[in-house]
């Protein structure tokens, strides 16, 4: 019997159909990637299958009493909390039950005193005595104890914010766990700790990822969107990619043979259907409005990224001095580097340790709190925050860049968005309804524009596919004037980068 059972499912947004009369089920223990291009509906899937979207047609069915996880990176949190207090409360129901426990203990009468028994014997059953242990080692893993257990939830960034609520879900052992880019904010080492822990975890779970490397080392199937169609494969992430390009062939194959013999058939009625072969022509007339017809394949175009400096400078581009950068305290101690002309710096470090605060004060977004920097007087800085915020979350791609780049026509604009491979159909959506890969195109689509020579870029890679990844790598090689880089991603920035500032 299947844990989840989904029939008929389909789900438009607009005028586009994401997928048609899918139908898949998840089995106990299974480990399934979520794969497809930026915009295809990975993430709608997951709040289908979480309820929270209602499809237009489909019948989604779990088995009864599954408790299922899902990580929310943006779940409200009582910003009072610790977080050592906010990862207890994973096991909130066995801290009730110890507290019924002992209040039965202190009644000191027979009754009370055998019902304590049984609860403390549930409690040893539920591993309740090794919480501790359990939380720790999950803190570690994750990274958390380098913010230290007892810091409250609301000094936290987002990103470290995120981590926390990684490590709840996992410590409120569910059954089946829903997990939507939860590499985003962690290091190598972290990926690589969460990697060993879901190729271990018991339950079964689906992990919408463009990790493609991590997808390979702990799913065993892979559910697949494309040509508004869910393909489950029952294999790794390798061996789907072969098997995929092998009923790619044959799909498109299939699709051109079929408009073949349509257009043959439509010709046909056109030449008939009012001579002696009339009921012939109605007949062909009548199969062919009954014919299921295959959806045409979707040529994706490659992003284009084109970075151009109008301003080469020379000299030093950037010059930091004793450094000091954070919110009421010091994150680090004094920072002291300089970027030349032309060079691309990467800063890496475990998360929450200061990459992203020291790329806001060097953007002027945060006052230093002491120390200083100087900028090449002639610098012109673009800059590609982490967090997908927007000053306007109602505004459209065409509105977003049509503000940043005033002189551009309305084709101009399109053309731009276009090339970084934001689809025809999303420029006139409001921005924060889309998806996170296609909203990193239309900040890298700014970005591309602003004529900057000196990028400073904080995580760019986190949500975007495969092909769009591969195109940025090239053109930041390619640019030539100087970039700095925050990445956990080696592979991304390792054939290009000058120097590695780890500051750990």
């Amino acid at each position: 019997m299947s844990l989840l059972y989904v029939r008929e499912l389909t789900q438009g947004y607009g005028d586009k159909t994401l997928y048609e009369n899918a139908a898949f089920d998840i089995y106990k223990g299974e480990h399934i990637g979520v794969v497809g291009q930026n915009g295809v509906g990975k993430s709608t899937l997951l709040a289908i299958l979480l309820r929270e979207t209602v499809p237009d047609t489909g019948i989604i069915r779990w088995q009864s009493d599954i408790r299922i996880g899902h990580l929310d990176q943006h779940a409200r949190v009582n910003e009072d909390l610790t977080i050592g207090e906010y990862l207890k409360s994973a096991f909130a129901p066995l801290y009730q039950t110890e507290r019924e426990m002992l209040r039965r203990y202190e009644a000191a009468e027979e009754t009370a005193l055998q019902r304590a028994g049984q609860l403390q014997e549930e409690l040893l059953a539920a591993g309740f005595y090794g919480i501790s242990t359990e939380i720790s080692r999950t803190a570690i893993g994750l990274g958390l104890t380098a913010l230290g257990l007892n810091t409250p939830l609301g000094s936290l960034s987002g990103g470290q914010r995120a981590k926390v609520i990684l490590a709840k879900l996992l410590l409120e052992r569910a059954d089946v766990l829903l997990l939507d880019e939860p590499t985003n904010y962690l290091d190598g080492t972290h990926v690589d700790w969460l990697a060993d822990y879901l190729r271990d975890f018991p339950g079964a779970f689906l992990i919408v990822s463009h990790d493609f490397h991590f997808l390979q080392r702990v799913s065993t199937g892979i559910l697949d969107i494309e040509f508004g169609a869910i393909r489950k494969y029952s294999c790794g992430y390798e061996e789907f990619l072969g098997q995929k390009a092998h009923l790619r062939e044959n799909y498109v194959r299939q699709y051109h043979a079929q408009r073949r013999e349509i257009e043959r058939t439509e010709a046909y009625i056109r030449k008939n259907i009012a001579g002696v072969n009339t009921r012939i022509a109605k007949g062909r007339r009548t199969r062919l409005e009954r014919l299921e017809r295959l959806e045409k394949p979707e040529h994706v175009e490659r992003p284009s990224f084109r970075f151009a400096c109008p301003v080469e400078l020379t000299g030093a581009v950037l010059e930091v001095r004793e450094l000091r950068i954070g919110y009421q305290y010091p994150l680090l101690p004094g920072l002291s580097f300089s970027l030349q002309a032309g060079q691309k710096l990467v800063i890496t470090g475990f998360n929450g340790i200061g990459k992203s605060t020291l790329l806001k004060t060097l953007t002027g977004r945060l006052p230093p709190i002491s120390g200083d920097y100087r900028l090449h007087p002639m610098a012109r800085v673009g800059y590609y925050e982490q967090e997908m915020r927007w000053e306007t979350p109602d505004d459209t791609p065409l509105g977003i860049i049509g503000s940043a780049c005033p002189a551009m026509t309305a084709k101009e604009l399109r053309r731009a968005l276009a090339q970084c491979g934001v689809k025809a159909e999303h420029v006139r959506q409001p921005v924060a309804t889309l998806s996170g890969g296609e909203q990193s195109k239309v900040k890298l689509c700014r970005l591309m524009l602003a004529g900057a020579n000196l990028l400073i870029l904080d995580e760019p890679t986190n949500h975007l596919d495969a092909e769009t990844k591969e195109v940025l790598e090239k053109a930041l090689g390619e640019f030539g004037d100087s970039v700095i880089l925050v990445s956990h991603e080696e592979r991304f920035y390792k054939g290009w980068a000058d120097r590695v500032l780890n500051i750990e």
